[in-house]
């Protein structure tokens, strides 16, 4: 009698490979199921468990997953931007115009990468006021609300900091009147436009500290905050629901 599919699928994961990879016994019981989340890198930073009414469209309105998901995209489109892009000048503008007319698809794929910034920053704010709205900000939420606030900073930096990139009369002007802002502040605002441009102007110096900070620093300081986000969303007892939730942890 020929195997099935899932019958390949079992044998496989008995295997001695597999389960060096792979902890705790294959199964479809409670104990295994719990068991795969935890011992996965990925999946333990969500709860084994959660209730059915946190799943619900009217709790969050899914915003803190659609924020994650324009971010995987600004990661995906980043990357193939990368192959095309040269941090230096003109160079930088050039290829802002060969994306634009000679690479198959380029125009697309720039568009998909600005606007699903300007949707991420969008989404951050809608999630923060959702949060702030439902209360969801108090005890024993109050480290991840920080966290939150924290990636909301980093998402407006990683809009800033990718404006320059383009090196074209409104990318150049708009970092121009955005440092000489900074210059503004007491005490350590010279110092502080100083160590972001890299000089007294917008020059080839900012243009690459702004690449650097764009592709690298602020994507990874991202992606470790999301990762803390959501392992604190686990160990605060699950997505904050309602009012109801708000009674048992006061009591609690």
């Amino acid at each position: 009698m020929a195997k099935t599919v899932e019958s390949y699928w079992n044998d496989l994961r008995e295997t001695r490979a597999w389960r060096s990879i792979f902890r705790g016994a294959p199964g479809a019981g409670n104990l295994h199921s719990a068991l795969a989340v935890q011992q996965n890198v990925f999946l333990h930073l969500a709860s084994v468990k959660m209730r059915r009414k946190s799943l619900a469209f009217s709790a969050t309105w899914y915003l803190g997953t659609l924020t994650l998901a324009t971010f995987m995209i600004l990661v995906g489109t980043g990357v193939l931007l990368m192959l095309y892009y040269h941090p230096s000048v003109p160079q930088a503008y050039a290829d802002m115009k060969d994306l634009e007319f000679v690479v198959s698809a380029g125009l697309f794929l720039r568009n998909l990468h600005r606007w699903s910034a300007h949707a991420m920053v969008l989404l951050v704010f809608a999630h923060m006021f959702k949060v702030f709205y439902r209360g969801a900000y108090r005890p024993p939420r109050e480290f991840n609300w920080v966290i939150g606030v924290i990636l909301l900073l980093v998402t407006l930096f990683l809009s800033y900091t990718g404006y320059l990139l383009p090196w074209d009369q409104l990318a150049f002007w708009a970092i121009t009147v955005g440092s000489n802002l900074i210059s503004a502040v007491p005490l350590l605002g010279q110092k502080i436009r100083f160590l972001m441009l890299g000089g007294n102007t917008v020059n080839a110096n900012a243009l690459l500290r702004f690449y650097v900070l764009h592709c690298v620093i602020l994507p990874f300081a991202a992606i470790l905050f999301i990762a803390i986000h959501f392992w604190r969303i686990r160990k605060d007892g699950g997505l904050h629901t309602g009012i109801g939730d708000s009674a048992k942890e006061s009591h609690g």
